[in-house]
């Protein structure tokens, strides 16, 4: 005889949920910027390193290196990206964030800190630092023990 797995409190299917929240509360915040949680940080991790290259900056902001070129083109049509050759090794491309995408980050930077008090909201003060703990734990723990895992390696699913 089968039995039903208790899908609704696994922790995978939790954290699923929990992503689509996020991103969804993050959607209706930024509404107006018409950029993505992936986006966001790309721009954000951009500004933090400026002339750092594609698959570099992929690593740090834990998205497949190959889809981010996809990415970050769509942010250089928007006029807040710019991408040029390495002089150094034409294989790679060195990227900066343009004034106007300076602009719209720090414009963004205090909905999006809106966003996270939403997203953690029904949790109380304590409740909330645990879980950002226990989350940062939780991806340093599997990254540490399988290095294939750790950002640069990540693939987006469906």
């Amino acid at each position: 005889m089968v039995t039903s797995f208790d899908f609704e409190h696994a922790p995978g299917h939790l954290i699923r949920r929990a992503h689509q929240l996020a991103v969804a509360i993050f959607m209706d915040e930024t509404a107006d910027f018409e950029i993505t949680p992936v986006q966001f940080a790309i721009l954000n991790a951009l500004i933090d390193t400026p002339g750092e290259d594609q698959v570099t900056l992929a690593g740090r902001v834990a998205f497949d290196a190959a889809t981010s070129g996809s990415v970050i083109g769509r942010l250089e049509l928007r006029g807040w990206i710019r991408r040029e050759v390495d002089p150094l090794d034409k294989r790679r491309k060195l990227l900066w964030v343009t004034p106007a995408g300076a602009d719209a980050a720090d414009h963004m930077k205090r909905i999006v800190t809106r966003v996270q008090a939403r997203i953690l909201a029904p949790l109380d003060g304590q409740e909330q630092a645990q879980l950002v703990s226990l989350l940062a734990k939780l991806v340093a723990g599997h990254e540490a023990q399988n290095p294939s895992s750790a950002p640069a390696a990540l693939k987006p699913t469906s």
